[in-house]
C-alpha cells in the first residue's frame, strides 16, 4: 500500500478545468517529483492533497485513510506537512517562534527538543538568529527556516511546493542538500519543482504534468535520460 495516492483527481475554478482526473502513488520513503510548465497545475494539485482548495472529483488516501474532504488542520497530526511556495513563514516572529509554531501539535517535549537540536545542528544560522524577526532573513534562510518549520511537526509526508524559487544557485544546492537529509531522516517527499534538472537528480521517481494531466512517469533517471524531457525542461 502507497503511503499517499491520488486518483483520478479533479480540480476546477470556475468553468476551467485546472486539474483533469490525475492519478499517481508515493511510496513510503521515496522522494517523488512533479514536474512542468508554469500554469501546469503542480501548485493546485498539492494545495488539493492539503487540504486548501475543494476537489471538484477523484480520492486522497494517506496512509490507508481516505482524506480526500479532510481540512488542512486536520492533516498535520495525520503527519502531512506542506511547505507551501513562497514560504509563508511568520514574518513578524522570531525564528525560535516560527519554529515552535511548527511543533503546535506535537505534545512530546523531548520529541520537539530532539527535532529542535537536530535543525540548530543542521542550520546553525538558524540558531544564531533565533531570536532574530523572521521577516528579516534572506530569502535563502527563510526557506530553511519554512523547511526546518515543517521538520517541527514531526511528518511522516514532506509537500515540498517550488521550494528552490526565487534563491541563488548557493542556496538552491542547501535546499536539494536538506530535501536529501529529511529523506534520510525517514520522511516521503512530494516535490513540485521548475528546476527540473535538480528535482530529477535526487527523485527515486517523477511525473510530468502537462495541461492538468500527467503525460510521462518513470525513475529520476529515466526521466533525466527522456528525450522529451530534456527538450521541454532541461534545456
Amino acid at each position: 500500500m502507497a503511503l499517499l495516492e491520488v486518483e483520478n483527481l479533479e480540480v476546477s475554478y470556475g468553468l476551467i478545468k485546472a486539474v483533469k482526473g490525475v492519478s499517481f502513488t508515493v511510496e513510503k520513503g521515496e522522494i517523488v517529483a512533479l514536474i512542468g510548465a508554469n500554469g501546469a497545475g503542480k501548485t493546485t494539485i498539492m494545495h488539493a492533497i492539503s487540504g486548501l482548495i475543494p476537489k471538484a472529483g477523484g480520492k486522497i488516501t494517506y496512509n490507508g485513510k481516505d482524506v480526500t474532504n479532510l481540512q488542512a488542520h486536520k492533516l498535520v497530526p495525520l503527519g502531512i506537512s506542506q511547505v507551501p511556495e513562497g514560504r509563508r513563514i511568520f514574518q513578524e516572529l522570531t525564528v525560535a517562534e516560527n519554529l515552535e509554531m511548527g511543533a503546535y501539535t506535537r505534545k512530546d517535549k523531548k520529541e520537539f527538543d530532539e527535532t529542535l537540536s537536530y535543525v540548530y545542528e543542521r542550520f546553525p544560522i538558524l540558531k544564531e538568529r533565533r531570536k532574530q524577526v523572521a521577516g528579516t532573513l534572506s530569502g535563502g534562510e527563510q526557506q530553511m527556516l519554512a523547511m526546518s518549520r515543517a521538520l517541527m511537526s514531526h511528518p511522516d509526508l514532506v509537500l515540498l511546493d517550488e521550494p528552490s524559487m526565487g534563491l541563488s544557485p548557493l542556496f538552491v544546492n542547501t535546499v536539494f542538500d536538506m530535501i536529501k537529509d529529511m529523506n534520510a531522516l525517514g520522511k516521503t517527499i512530494l516535490v513540485v519543482e521548475q528546476n527540473a534538472n535538480k528535482a530529477l537528480s535526487i527523485a527515486n521517481r517523477a511525473y510530468v504534468l502537462e495541461t492538468g494531466k500527467i503525460t510521462l512517469s518513470g525513475t529520476g533517471t529515466e526521466m533525466l535520460a527522456d528525450e522529451r524531457v530534456k527538450a521541454a525542461y532541461l534545456g
